[in-house]
């Protein structure tokens, strides 16, 4: 598995995947530059190599991707690997695409699947520079993923894409959660039993974390609830600032970076996701599996994963207005909730890990037969 180690979707999916795997018997080993966040305790069947770059001076910028492919090399040697799973079409899947040329001049066979999340497309997708490289690292995978059918499509689009991709959506694991709700800090937020709206990301301006917080604003005028903002990054001290603005960073709670968002999902009642572009939803998936109703956005991938209406409720991008009455209509009696959750659950559970598992083994079955 080679993936970033970081908070993000793509590493928590693909640190996952790795731990499932290993827990059936499989040997899975993880190739990056630190310690993957989800990966815990070690267990058996699961190894780390790290990825150390040194500082050149023949260099103006670390050669990560090289260092990569001379990893992944080594690690193919020494541990008689049958594939190489990359989420990321750059850098990984291109250094991938090195590794595999370079054992094919030792007649060993590299076998590359290559998972697409989203913004190695539609961010460097706008980067026309990148796009050769892209679209020469997916057309070379011996099986190409993405995230969702929008993520697909969106591919399709901006790509010189010849090689067939298959959707696999993300996934949570039930046994995450099964963590016990901390009443005890539920009741310091919310002392008189106030619903708590919770928004996580990564605060970086495609989140528009800045609408969570004003979609908070509005219910206030008609609900009293709490916020809590899991996460950091660019936007937070304008999250802040705004709450400030508002008068209600009283009622705010920054968490910073959770290493697990179940913990406070389990003490909070309704998930808000106001993102300009999200390919699939992870963070939404997450919660819904904790069984929080979805204020999300119509856009990306979250339409294939919330049912408008169902598991919470779809708006424009920017429609703080109509997200803000979605939030009051759920809310609104104690029955409409009971409703929302419980069909938020049961939708949940067509994107357990037990379901998308089998899609994976078959495909890495099928490049490892060929």
């Amino acid at each position: 598995m080679v993936c970033y180690p970081t908070f993000g979707g793509s590493g928590v999916v693909a640190t996952e995947l790795g731990k499932a795997l290993a827990a059936r018997g499989h040997e899975i080993h993880f190739i990056t530059y630190n310690t993957p966040v989800r990966l815990g305790s070690f267990k058996p069947g699961i190894f780390y190599h790290e990825v150390r770059v040194s500082d050149y001076p023949l260099f103006d910028y670390p050669p990560y991707e090289l260092v990569l492919a001379s990893k992944m090399v080594e690690v193919v040697k020494d541990h008689d690997i049958d594939l190489i799973h990359v989420h990321y079409a750059i850098p990984h899947a291109s250094a991938a695409i090195t590794a595999k040329k370079i054992l094919a001049e030792e007649g060993i066979s590299l076998p590359i699947v290559t998972t697409l999340h989203g913004t190695d497309i539609t961010l460097l997708g706008k980067d026309i520079s990148f796009e050769p490289v892209i679209s020469f690292a997916i057309n070379k995978s011996d099986a190409v993923t993405a995230v969702s059918e929008d993520l697909k499509s969106e591919t399709n689009k901006l790509f010189g894409v010849n090689k067939e991709i298959e959707v696999v959506p993300n996934f949570f694991c039930p046994n995450h959660l099964n963590v016990e709700a901390d009443e005890e800090f539920r009741l310091k937020i919310a002392p008189d039993g106030q619903p708590i709206l919770i928004h996580i990301s990564n605060f970086r301006p495609v989140k528009r974390v800045l609408d969570a917080v004003k979609v908070f604003n509005k219910v206030l005028e008609t609900r009293d609830c709490r916020l809590l903002l899991v996460g950091d990054g660019p936007d937070r001290t304008a999250a802040d600032k705004l709450c400030r603005e508002y008068g209600i960073d009283h009622k705010v709670v920054f968490l910073g970076k959770v290493k697990n968002p179940i913990e406070p999902l389990m003490i909070s009642d309704l998930f808000i996701l106001p993102s300009e572009a999200e390919s699939f939803g992870l963070a939404a998936l997450e919660a819904m599996a904790a069984g929080l109703p979805v204020i999300a956005t119509n856009t990306g991938g979250l339409p294939e994963l919330v049912e408008n209406g169902v598991s919470g409720f779809l708006c424009s991008v920017g429609d703080v207005e109509s997200m803000a009455s979605r939030v009051l209509k759920i809310l609104s009696t104690e029955e409409s909730f009971k409703g929302y959750r419980s069909s938020t659950l049961e939708r949940a559970q067509t994107f357990q890990i037990d379901s998308v598992l089998p899609k994976y083994l078959n495909i890495y079955n099928n490049v490892t037969s060929n």
